[in-house]
C-alpha cells in the first residue's frame, strides 16, 4: 500500500497555531486506498497549540534552509531553529513511513506548497514554500498543497 505524509490538521488533528484542525473531505477522499502517516512538524519541534502565529520573513522555506530568511512570530520573536527541527523530523516521518508524497496545509509557515504568507502579517501571499515542504522536495519527496476547505 502506498504511503503518504499529510499534515496533521487535514486529518482534523486540533494542532494548527489556532488550536483546530482543518479535515476536509476532499483530503480525505484523496487519501483513499493509501497509508496515511499524519505528522505535525510545528507540535513535533515542541511549539506550543495554540501557538502565536509565524511567518517566513526575507524569503521562503528554501531560504530558511539556506540561512537567507528566518521564520518569526507576529510578536517578532525569531522561531527559526523549531520550524528547521519540525522539517527535518517530518522528513525522518516521511522516510520511516515509506512516503514518497506529501499532503500538506496550503500557505503554512512550515508546510505551504506554492505560496506562503508574506512575513508582514497583513494575509498577504507570496509564491513559495514552507520550511518542511522545501525541506521534504530536496530530499525528492513529491508535496502537494491541499487546503482543507
Amino acid at each position: 500500500m502506498e504511503s503518504v505524509l499529510v499534515s496533521a490538521c487535514l486529518r482534523g488533528v486540533p494542532c494548527r497555531f489556532d488550536g483546530r484542525g482543518k479535515a476536509a473531505a476532499g483530503v480525505a477522499e484523496a487519501l483513499e486506498g493509501r497509508r496515511v502517516v499524519a505528522f505535525c512538524p510545528e507540535v513535533a519541534a515542541g511549539l506550543a497549540t495554540p501557538r502565536r502565529p509565524a511567518e517566513i520573513v526575507g524569503g521562503d522555506g528554501h531560504d530558511v534552509l539556506d540561512g537567507r530568511a528566518r521564520v518569526v512570530d507576529d510578536t517578532g520573536r525569531d522561531v527559526t531553529d523549531a520550524f528547521l527541527d519540525g522539517a527535518r523530523r517530518a522528513l525522518a516521518a516521511a522516510r520511516a513511513g515509506g512516503c514518497a508524497e506529501a499532503v500538506l496545509m496550503a500557505r503554512s509557515p512550515s508546510c505551504g506548497r506554492g505560496a506562503v504568507y508574506d512575513g508582514t502579517f497583513g494575509g498577504v501571499l507570496r509564491e513559495g514554500d514552507g520550511v518542511t515542504a522545501a525541506l521534504l522536495e530536496r530530499h525528492g519527496i513529491t508535496v502537494r498543497p491541499a487546503t482543507g476547505d
